[in-house]
């Protein structure tokens, strides 16, 4: 992976993909999350990176607003960054900054060494959950293609522009 063009778009597969994502709280939702992960089949232990992620939201909660939320882990089992994208029409408490319901999730599984990466990647997540216009985008895609043409079209129009 290059370290200075980390594309949100190349790194989310469609089996990581899940528009009707279940579960009724943070634990459900998170093991949801990680079962998307697997499909990668890069994934080596299900429990470890469950643990690791709801450790992580211990910490504070990977809702970082405006619908949007990044839980996050680093393990010894991923060898390579595994990045899932899961909606919920219906939205949850996910214990956001702003207060609001999170309804669009990414959920990164990053290798413990390379914390670099790890970085650029959430920041990417970031810059694109900042732009309104292409959350509303992803809240009304009906399928796997049209998330991902909605997040290179995104990180496209982000790319030109210098904020």
């Amino acid at each position: 992976m290059k370290d200075n063009n980390i594309k949100i778009s190349t790194l989310i597969k469609s089996t990581c993909i899940n528009l009707s994502l279940k579960g009724k709280n943070k634990k459900e939702i998170i093991a949801g999350l990680v079962e998307l992960i697997a499909k990668s089949k890069r994934l080596r232990n299900k429990k470890k990176l469950f643990k690791i992620m709801m450790e992580r939201e211990k910490l504070g909660s990977t809702g970082i607003g405006n619908g949007i939320a990044i839980p996050h882990a680093k393990s010894k089992d991923v060898h390579d960054f595994i990045l899932a994208f899961a909606k919920k029409e219906e939205g949850i408490d996910f214990g956001a900054l702003d207060g609001e319901k999170t309804y669009i999730f990414f959920a990164l599984a990053s290798p413990e060494k390379d914390v670099g990466n790890h970085l650029k990647i959430l920041s990417e997540i970031s810059r694109l959950a900042r732009d309104k216009f292409t959350i509303e985008l992803l809240k009304k895609a009906k399928d796997k293609n049209s998330v991902l043409k909605v997040i290179s079209e995104a990180e496209k129009a982000l790319s030109h522009s210098h904020f």
